[in-house]
């Protein structure tokens, strides 16, 4: 029975440890930890911690290990250290970010080339046909003719959710960590800035420590009614707040899932969202809070702080009676667990895994 081994270049781990970090790839670490157990992690010295082995790529048991590389580009390298110690080394891909995120050529048939070369398994829907229109678009016929994609929508894990406490203040929060152009943090703040002159609110953000220094982070932080922070220091934390979230504007061109919006949603925050394939996506059809335009963004957004639990009923409505149940539905991360493992066994053979019962 194939072992697993975890690779992602970011990875967190604290001195006691535990895998630390708040963004998506961090949470699905996690994920992946507990569904297959024993699984080891790749990093650049070996340790051994109580739930997990870190052990460099050079040193993985190549003959019985599966890797299961979230560093997409990297896994012809990869397969490169690990051929030095079996004929056939065994890679998935792990595609769990936005795949049209490189805008430069060379880095777009990199991305092919590996999702061609490997089986690849997507975090949703819309990242599944955009890696396999990127295969056909930049590599060979028979490459493409071969390759083995699959996926599913990542889901979140129900259990963590807090019951709801209002706060006496609307708490709009900027749903990301980042402040990167893609999420067009500056049209949020154009926005909230219009709506907060309307009607009391305040404006909540927890931010990755590099993003706490960045231009629209000290904008924003300039602004009595906001509060920008670093990111909460436990996951359970994390959930306590999103159960005294009101709402929050979605403002970024492209998301390949959207993880952070679905935690906030399933939380009882109502979300203002882009009129876009990816907000669409997630979201039951008749959605009644999406935007073309900065100006309809402002008058939504008023209106959700202002008419609350009116909107909470538009929501019901738009799902078929029970919005919060809609989303448990569709965005339940056992979903995913089985989605993946699935795919495993059948790309690569039997792997241990948590019981999915």
């Amino acid at each position: 029975m194939l072992r697993v081994a975890i690779q992602h270049e970011f990875l967190s781990v604290d001195p006691e440890g535990r895998v630390s970090g708040h963004d998506a790839g961090d949470t699905l670490v996690r994920r992946l930890l507990r569904l297959f157990p024993g699984a080891q992690l790749v990093g650049d010295r070996t340790h051994r911690y109580p739930d997990f082995d870190l052990v460099p790529l050079e040193l993985l048991d190549a003959e019985s290990t599966l890797l299961i590389n979230m560093d997409v580009i990297d896994s012809v390298p990869a397969w490169r250290v690990m051929r030095g110690a079996t004929a056939k080394p065994k890679i998935m891909n792990f595609v769990w970010w936005d795949a049209t995120r490189y805008d430069e050529s060379v880095e777009m048939a990199e991305l092919a080339l590996s999702c061609a070369l490997f089986p690849t398994f997507a975090n949703s829907e819309r990242t599944i046909r955009a890696i396999a229109d990127s295969v056909r678009r930049w590599t060979v016929k028979p490459l493409a003719e071969r390759a083995k994609i699959g996926g599913v929508n990542l889901g979140i894990r129900l259990e963590h959710v807090q019951p709801r406490s209002e706060p006496a203040t609307p708490v709009v929060l900027y749903p990301a960590i980042y402040v990167s152009p893609r999420k067009q943090p500056n049209l949020f703040i154009d926005v909230v800035s219009r709506v907060v002159k309307r009607t009391p609110l305040l404006v909540e953000a927890r931010l990755s420590e590099a993003h706490l220094v960045s231009e629209p982070a000290m904008r924003l932080s300039r602004e009595r009614w906001a509060k920008v922070g670093p990111l909460m220091p436990s996951r359970s934390d994390y959930w306590k707040a999103l159960a005294k979230t009101t709402a929050f504007l979605a403002t970024a061109d492209e998301e390949s899932y959207g993880l952070e919006y679905i935690e906030a949603l399933v939380s009882g925050a109502i979300g203002v969202f882009p009129n876009k394939d990816w907000a669409r996506a997630i979201l039951p059809e008749g959605y009644p809070y999406l935007y073309q335009t900065p100006a309809q963004a402002e008058e939504l957004l008023y209106k959700v702080v202002t008419q609350t639990e009116a909107c909470r009923r538009e929501l019901d409505a738009a799902a078929g009676g029970d919005f919060i149940g809609w989303l448990r539905d569709h965005h339940n991360d056992d979903n995913f667990e089985s989605a993946i493992a699935e795919h495993v066994t059948r790309w690569f053979g039997p792997v241990e895994t948590a019981n999915l019962q």
